[in-house]
């Protein structure tokens, strides 16, 4: 069997002692003020373009079978962006409730 040299043994105890104070360091660390509202606005942003991106796709493909066009694409956009301020409001409704219980 071969034998490990003393530096490369000391090399690899001085790794797992980083990893595991790595590991120690970002247990429950809470997070920034900043990240948090990064997040939110972005979760927020497409919440809103995806209601009225869907909205428009699905008015724009009822319109083509239905020879309608444009009435169901305008009237499935108001629809899906109705459905994204819905979905932003229940967000916003429940970080409130957890940002209170913290």
């Amino acid at each position: 069997m071969k034998k490990t040299p003393e530096d490369i043994r000391q090399l690899e105890e001085r790794i797992s002692e980083l990893k595991s104070r790595e590991t120690e360091s970002r247990r429950d660390k809470p997070e920034s003020e900043f990240s948090f509202a990064a997040k939110t606005g972005f979760r927020i942003g497409i919440e809103l373009l995806s209601g009225v991106l869907v909205g428009a796709a699905l008015g724009h493909v009822l319109d083509k079978v239905f020879g309608t066009r444009p009435w169901l694409l305008v009237g499935f956009m108001f629809l899906g962006g109705a459905a994204g301020v819905l979905n932003v409001y229940r967000f916003a409704k429940n970080e409130e409730k957890s940002r209170q219980k913290e």
